[in-house]
């Protein structure tokens, strides 16, 4: 048995010569060299250092011993909770399905559906997938868009668009500072003044009407708003708050939402004329009002408050998502079935 064990260890000397100095069992040969030395005497148990040395059972028995404590100490339930698969699999439909969201974007359109996770846990599932990070119908009138509280700070500016068929058209919105609330004032191909100056008109009428108390006004200094419009502003006691000379950070809000109409709509979508535009406007104006998350507002849209989290476990796993289209697929709205 002794010269048995001593030709094995031959062979694995001669199959490690020149990789490294010192000699690598691998766990076949240990188990051979431990069938062979349990039938030699004690006297020959010096063959024991071949297969481990010192440091290898001191250092193993205290791991050992680290994992009796640990296990003795060990609740019950430890860590989060795994994910459920229905969550995981809604997840990526809505990364598929909407290309341009992000984890945070994903977070937010589960906090509208009542389904508490947190923004890490979005994050993570979509990078286990190999995902990269991303880059009602009832049209509200002036006078309810415009009662808003006395610190309401809304701002304006002008959004260029070219159609197919290559002309211009210029829309005119207003976004409310405090409630994120956006309205669509106008569509046209030639914003001249005497346009300008009506649209302006119309909001002081509905301003006083709505008995609203907004005293500023935030536009930049586009050469398509007359000086007109600042005289019929101060008359209604709103006061013109022109913004710096290529600054955009001073109206920050307004450009927020006319880089989230390019990307979510403008960008992936060809407009065809002035009516193409007005509709496609309207239907994003209603879905960024009445559902699109917001981080600013907790998550929760300007017309629609953050419903709350679902507690019971079984709503969780038995999940049923409606969506609905809008645009023909380009935005998506998501639901519960009612």
């Amino acid at each position: 048995m002794e010269i048995r064990a001593l030709r094995h260890r031959i062979t694995v000397l001669e199959g490690q010569l020149g990789a490294d100095a010192r000699v690598r069992f691998a766990p076949e040969d240990r188990a051979f060299l431990a069938a062979l030395l349990t039938s030699l005497p004690r006297a020959v148990l010096r063959w024991v250092r071949l297969l481990v040395r010192p440091a290898t059972v001191l250092c193993r028995h205290r791991d050992l011993l680290k994992r009796c404590h640990a296990r003795s100490r060990r609740p019950k339930r430890r860590g989060r909770p795994p994910t459920v698969r229905s969550i995981r699999v809604i997840i990526l439909r809505l990364v598929r399905e909407n290309r341009v969201w992000g984890y945070r974007r994903v977070h937010g359109e589960f906090t509208t559906l009542g389904i508490k996770i947190a923004p890490s846990t979005v994050w993570e599932i979509l990078k286990q997938a190999g995902h990269e990070p991303a880059p009602e119908r009832v049209s509200t009138t002036w006078a309810d868009f415009l009662r808003s509280p006395a610190d309401a700070l809304p701002a304006c500016d002008f959004i260029e668009t070219i159609t197919v068929n290559g002309r211009r058209q210029y829309t005119l919105a207003i976004i409310e500072h405090t409630g994120r609330r956006i309205r669509v004032l106008g569509i046209t191909a030639h914003p001249t003044a005497s346009w300008v100056v009506q649209a302006v008109k119309n909001l002081v009428m509905d301003v006083e009407q709505a008995g609203c108390r907004a005293r500023y006004l935030i536009r930049d200094r586009d050469a398509k708003f007359p000086a007109l419009i600042d005289e019929i502003l101060s008359e209604a006691g709103i006061q013109t708050v022109l913004t710096g000379i290529r600054m955009p950070r001073m109206n920050a809000i307004m450009e927020r939402w006319v880089q989230s109409c390019r990307r979510e709509l403008l960008d992936r979508c060809l407009i065809w004329n002035e009516r193409h535009l007005r509709h496609a406007l309207r239907e994003y104006e209603r879905f960024y009002n009445r559902h699109r998350a917001h981080q600013a507002l907790g998550q929760a849209a300007p017309l629609r408050t953050v419903p709350d989290p679902i507690t019971d476990p079984e709503q969780i796993i038995d999940l049923n998502i409606r969506r609905r289209d809008r645009l023909g697929g380009i935005l998506h709205e998501y639901s519960h079935p009612a």
